[in-house]
């Protein structure tokens, strides 16, 4: 008995966009906060009197974040400083986003250097230039085009009161027109126009 499988349709490009086009989402403390675990629970990251401090902070000061149950038992001395500050993570994580916010204010106060360290903190830092990066050559890209036009103006300008101003010389002014009879070809079609009735005015006298 042969089984009929249906056929394999290649994907839509409309589909295709949808897939690439993925939405932003920005990045919550609890997420960082999951993010930043292994780099802060790496052996000699952080010190016994700065966990000390977090913790008191986190216990004593308003918002308060930690009971005073929970404070003695991430404080206790006869457990090592790296599983008492991974329960720390783990419970801060549980208990939401403003505690997890709590917290990195409190690493700020306490441990500036390491917190400007942080994996969460370059991955922030990486995505605000690129998108800095992405709007600076957009504007660059649309700034050209009245930088070109007012250019080519002003050349155009100053060629036509050069020839204003200057004598006829039979020797000069035939080149003249001749590179001037090109124009059109480069700058706007307004100051072409006013360039073309000025030589024509002026080979109709010779």
């Amino acid at each position: 008995m042969q089984l009929c499988l249906p056929a394999h349709q290649p994907p839509t490009p409309g589909s295709t966009r949808k897939q690439d086009k993925l939405p932003h989402i920005e990045q919550t403390y609890c997420d960082r906060l999951v993010q930043d675990t292994p780099f802060l629970t790496s052996l000699g990251r952080l010190s016994e009197q700065q966990v000390d401090r977090i913790i008191l902070q986190l216990n004593r000061y308003y918002p308060q974040i930690l009971s005073n149950k929970d404070a003695e038992k991430f404080r206790n001395p006869k457990v090592s400083l790296r599983v008492r500050l991974c329960d720390l993570l783990g419970h801060l994580q549980r208990s939401g986003e403003r505690d997890c916010q709590e917290f990195y204010r409190a690493l700020y106060i306490h441990a500036q250097p390491l917190h400007s360290c942080l994996p969460s903190r370059h991955a922030l830092q990486n995505s605000d230039c690129t998108e800095l990066d992405s709007g600076t050559a957009s504007r660059e890209l649309s700034d050209r085009g009245p930088v070109a036009f007012l250019t080519c103006l002003g050349l155009a300008a100053g060629l036509a009161l050069l020839i204003y101003c200057c004598p006829p010389d039979p020797k000069v002014l035939p080149g003249t027109r001749r590179v001037l009879g090109f124009s059109p070809v480069i700058i706007d079609r307004h100051v072409s126009r006013f360039l073309l009735a000025f030589l024509t005015d002026d080979l109709g006298g010779l």
